[in-house]
């Protein structure tokens, strides 16, 4: 019987020349998972940083190399600028977001505007709105002097006590103002011009007075400035 003939084997190169391997390779490369091999620019700059580290010379004897305390005020520099950028100035930070709260209530006005309203409701015999303004003015310069801090929820008696770390032969003075404002303020009292007096006198002399920590950095006693 003869043997039925066979198609012949199609088998690839065992061995690819130079062009087909290249092409071969480049192909392969190509693929997905090898383009999501590569490093980023952010892994190469890493990278750089890290062999830039490494090449740093410690040697001598006269402690950290000049270099070294570069790079780390550098670094603590970024820190500060970072956070500045996140987080803002603490204090710009905080007198934004509650300049205008004063006892409760929207009230952007300065102290001086304060001290106006208060003569001009006085002017008039309106001793509950001149009392309270003018105690609103002494907590709005206190707080513009930086000797308070006016937050949502600061009390008239707060600050009073706030106050009083600063000026402490004032204390008793600040906790009556205190009353007046409040008995004006929540409990209806009429007022009178003796209390408001009280408090504008009051006023005048906080505005005059050295601040306890001011003299104890100076060395003075708290004194009055000349009128």
């Amino acid at each position: 019987m003869t043997p039925r003939p066979t198609a012949p084997m199609l088998t690839a190169p065992l061995e690819p020349d130079a062009d087909e391997a290249r092409n071969l390779l480049l192909d392969e490369l190509a693929k997905l998972e090898y383009a999501q091999a590569q490093p980023t620019w952010f892994d190469l700059l890493t990278q750089s940083i890290i062999e830039w580290f490494a090449g740093l010379q410690f040697g001598g004897t006269g402690g950290l190399p000049l270099g070294v305390l570069i790079v780390g005020a550098v670094l603590i520099a970024l820190a500060v600028v970072v956070a500045l950028l996140i987080y803002g100035l603490p204090r710009w930070r905080r007198r934004s977001q509650v300049r205008d709260d004063l006892f409760g209530e929207s009230d952007a006005r300065s102290a001086r505007e304060l001290r106006r309203d208060a003569a001009a409701a006085a002017a008039r015999d309106d001793w509950r709105t001149a009392i309270a303004d003018r105690y609103r003015a002494i907590a709005r310069s206190l707080d513009e002097r930086t000797l308070v801090a006016l937050l949502p929820g600061t009390t008239a008696h707060a600050v009073a006590r706030q106050a009083a770390r600063a000026f402490p032969d004032a204390g008793s003075e600040l906790e009556a103002a205190a009353d007046l404002f409040d008995g004006v303020r929540y409990l209806a009292h009429e007022g009178d011009r003796a209390g408001y007096e009280r408090v504008r006198e009051l006023d005048d002399r906080l505005s005059r007075a050295t601040p306890l920590l001011e003299q104890a950095a100076s060395g003075a006693h708290l004194v009055e400035a000349p009128r």
